[in-house]
Formats: C-alpha cells, structure tokens, sequence
C-alpha cells in the first residue's frame, strides 16, 4: 500500500486555550446562527470532584454534536463559475479530511471526506452537509475498492458549471513496472458531489519512471480557459494534462515536462503570479503545509503548460487564528482554507483547531476578521 498524501489539511502546530466546546458550537451554528458565532461556558471538566470524566464527556458532546445539527438536503444549483462551488449554486463549499472519529473507532479507517455546502442565508450551512467515502463514491481498481480516500484539489474539470473534486487513493500494486494511477475524478452535479468517481486517465507518454503520480493542482497553465491538471512524475518531472476532460477521466491530451518536483502546489494566494494570463505552479523537494512558510520552484505557466523556469519561490508563513476549541491538554491550528464564503471578493479564512483524533472545532473567519468567527463547528457532525 502506498503512503497517504496529504495536500490542504496537513495537521500543523499552534497550542491554544479557549471557551467553546464542540457540542455547543456545532448546536449553536444549527440552531441560532445566521452570521454571527457561537460563544458559551464550556461543560469542560478534569473528571475530579464527581464530575464527568473527560472521556465519558467527550462521548456526550460527540452525541449532542450528532443530535444537534439535523441534516437538511443539498440546495439545488444550475451551474457557476464560482470555486469550490460543488452544486453550482453560486456559493462556495468547504472540503474537510481528517475528520473527527468517535472513541469506538479510533484505530478505524478514516472516516472519509466532508462537504459542508454554501447557503444563501449563511457563509456555509453545517446541516447542508455531505460525507463521502470509499465504500460508497470510490472507483475500484480491478474488483478491489481502495481504502484510502483523500481530497486533493478541485475545479471544473468537464466545464458543465459544477466544480469537480480530485481525490488520492491507494489500488492494489505488486511493485513491477509502473504503479496505477491513483488520482479519482468525484464530479458536481445540482445536488453536489454523488455517484461513483472515475479514475483519472493518464496517457502513457505522459508517464515516467515507476512512482506513483500524485499532487494533483489545478490551473489554467495554458491560458485556454479550461481547468487542467499537473501531477508529480519520477525524476522531478511533471506531467501536464490539457483540459477539458471527459465524464471518463480522460484528458484533451497529455505532456511530459522536464522540470518540477516530487511536490508540486499552487501559489498563494493566486495562482498567476505575473498576471500574464497563465497560472503557475511551484515545484517543491519538500511537503508544505498551508499557512506555514516553505520554499520552492516557480515553473511559469505558457501555452505549452507550467514549462517556463520562474526563479526561488517562497511561501509566507501566516498566523492563524485559534478557532475556539474548549480542550484540555495540547491542540493545534491548521489552516483549512482562504476564499469568498460571504460573496464580498474578499479573502475568508477557515481554520481548523483539533486534539488528537476526537475533538476538533471549524472556525470561519471573514476578511478582516481574525478577533471573532462567524461560524464554528465540529467534524463530528458527519459521525454515524
């Protein structure tokens, strides 16, 4: 089985102390938030002088959290140009890995991947949710599903107005000759992300060596208007995949480029660094978690695709704000995502502050705002 890759929720560092608890924010955002945040005394408790042991508490709070927040359906959209925009209502959606697992299945399988869809009433709406899994939207590799089932990036792949989401995951491989492709296409639709992904379908002469082709970014490289794809290949290599593809997986056609790296990203925050009409793309040696600083490889985008050499690239290290996670011992930040949740063309901030495996807390803070979120919840709402 091949490595997990992990591209826009790496788990990085930031311990932090604050006020709500899970539960109550997740309850708190079904129930009474329209734009403004949760805030609440915490039931938090060290399990002394008879009160509920931290276990037994978080099993409670994971329970309300479930309780708290009814599902309601996907809106309906008809297709936008916006990002991130799965169900092509015009509002931007949020895609979360690493979801929060309940204590019965801490040693478990990853739950899978969520989806919480934009509303017209609120920047996202955590009852508009979705979860997607291996069991149920993977393609299989032979007659064999994969087990791993990991968000890598998203766009309009097909151009029908729906933005498609790339996922990472682990086929069967006997370690001769080249590996399959693990990269899947889930494809938008009115009603979201549904159905079955199809695997991405490299052509050959855009293959080289026997690594496994990951890091999937998406970009116009070429400046045609139409999404394409660049994914890692063996010996810093890159393999550029003309958009639009088809329901199919496949590509308009396929190239090798020269150079690149075993880890390739966008840059921040946009994609064209010289505003000449092309987006670009940074090769790196090294893994780089968002939000946090990094160095790499400009290859500037052309007509021929991410092919021209653009000099040092730097990622900037960024501070993050602490979404307001009630937790006893050591939590952490990560940096979820920037975009326009509010539809203002302003930069919004999603972070996501966790302890281990089993408590976590999703705070959205607008432009600008870095003192109070306007919405939180917790991962634990996709939980069974």
């Amino acid at each position: 089985m091949r490595p997990r890759t992990r591209t826009r929720t790496e788990h990085p560092q930031a311990a932090v102390t604050s006020r709500v608890t899970p539960a109550l924010a997740a309850g708190c955002t079904a129930l009474l938030l329209a734009l403004t945040a949760c805030t609440g005394q915490s039931p938090a408790s060290d399990g002394k002088n008879g009160d509920t042991p931290p276990r037994a508490q978080e099993t409670q709070a994971q329970s309300q959290t479930r309780a708290g927040t009814a599902r309601v359906p996907v809106p309906r959209g008809s297709g936008s140009r916006v990002p991130y925009d799965f169900n092509g209502d015009g509002h931007r959606d949020l895609v979360i890995d690493d979801l929060v697992k309940a204590p019965e299945e801490s040693h478990g399988d990853d739950a899978g991947i969520g989806v919480v869809y934009g509303s017209d009433d609120r920047p996202l709406d955590p009852a508009a949710r979705q979860l997607l899994s291996a069991r149920a939207n993977a393609a299989k590799s032979g007659d064999t599903l994969p087990a791993a089932f990991d968000a890598e990036s998203a766009c309009d792949l097909d151009r029908d107005g729906f933005t498609d989401l790339i996922v990472s995951t682990d086929p069967p491989y006997n370690g001769i000759g080249a590996p399959p492709v693990p990269l899947q296409i889930l494809f938008g639709s009115p009603q979201g992300l549904t159905g079955k992904a199809v695997t991405i379908r490299i052509p050959q002469k855009a293959r080289f060596g026997n690594e496994w082709p990951e890091q999937p970014v998406c970009g116009d490289f070429d400046g045609d208007g139409k999404a394409d794809l660049a994914v890692t290949a063996s010996a810093g290599q890159v393999t550029f995949l003309h958009g639009p593809f088809t329901r199919t997986g496949a590509p308009r056609s396929a190239d090798l480029l020269p150079d690149g790296g075993p880890y390739l990203y966008a840059p921040e925050p946009r994609p064209d660094t010289d505003g000449d009409g092309y987006d670009d793309l940074v090769a790196a040696a090294r893994p780089h978690a968002p939000g946090q600083a990094a160095k790499g490889t400009l290859l500037l985008g052309s007509a021929k695709g991410p092919a021209r050499p653009g000099g040092a690239y730097a990622f900037r290290a960024e501070k993050l704000p602490n979404a307001p996670l009630n937790a006893t011992g050591t939590t952490r930040t990560a940096l979820l995502d920037h975009g326009d949740y509010d539809a203002d063309k302003k930069q919004d901030t999603v972070v996501r502050t966790y302890r281990g495996e089993r408590q976590d807390l999703i705070a959205l803070y607008t432009a600008g705002n870095t003192d109070r979120p306007v919405l939180t919840f917790s991962t634990a709402l996709f939980l069974p």
